[in-house]
């Protein structure tokens, strides 16, 4: 979709060695995913790819994180990431709730797709968008221009047949919903998912001419 707005692409991935831009004076934006991984990990390329988080805080450039990759920004901004104290996760299709804030930025999907078994405290000075039933705290905002999301708005099919698959273990768990469950709900909810992906990106950064003209 970012290619789409007619950005390029810089994909970096930090488990496997690759460095982190200095700074974003020649990015229009950052995008930090999700994973397998835990923010409270203690490998190198947790911590290297937390403490990175600095540049675009610093650079006010559009930073969106998503699952992992907001967790991760809690942790720098010296949040809690931490399981449900019931051991229950989000495994598939849950309601989300848009606050005050959330309701007056957009329209969001009454379900949205989770997969997750961490949480986050809200950040001290953010400003919570989006609650949910299981996980309080589901989207953020941070400064002008970093956002924070614990639900993959992503997702393609391809990405929920390797999941499921690779990850097939996790359905097991409390609150988790099984594979029938999640294609079966695709078809259904996926349509206001996309929806809210493009509405918020024509917010949070537009096109590479808006991002362009922003930059001048």
């Amino acid at each position: 979709m970012l290619v789409e707005r007619g950005f390029r692409l810089d994909i970096r991935r930090p488990p496997l060695g690759h460095p982190l831009p200095e700074t974003l004076e020649d990015h229009a934006g950052a995008v930090m995913f999700g994973g397998p991984m835990s923010a409270n990990d203690t490998d190198e390329f947790v911590k290297r790819e937390t403490d990175w988080l600095a540049v675009p805080l610093r650079e006010e450039k559009p930073f969106f994180g998503i699952c992992l990759g907001a967790q991760k920004l809690v942790r720098h901004l010296g949040g809690n990431v931490s399981l449900h104290p019931e051991g229950l996760v989000e495994i598939g299709y849950y309601p989300i709730f848009p606050t005050a804030a959330g309701s007056a930025m957009m329209k969001w999907p009454r379900m949205i797709y989770q997969w997750h078994r961490e949480g986050f405290d809200l950040p001290s000075g953010a400003e919570l968008l989006a609650t949910g039933e299981t996980f309080e705290n589901q989207a953020f905002r941070y400064g002008k221009n970093a956002y924070a999301v614990q639900f993959h708005s992503e997702l393609t099919l391809a990405m929920m047949h390797r999941w499921t698959v690779k990850g097939a273990y996790r359905m097991e768990m409390p609150g988790a919903q099984n594979k029938a469950q999640h294609m079966a709900q695709r078809a259904v909810y996926d349509p206001a998912i996309k929806q809210w992906l493009s509405d918020f990106l024509d917010i949070w950064i537009g096109s590479s001419d808006q991002a362009m003209r922003r930059a001048a």
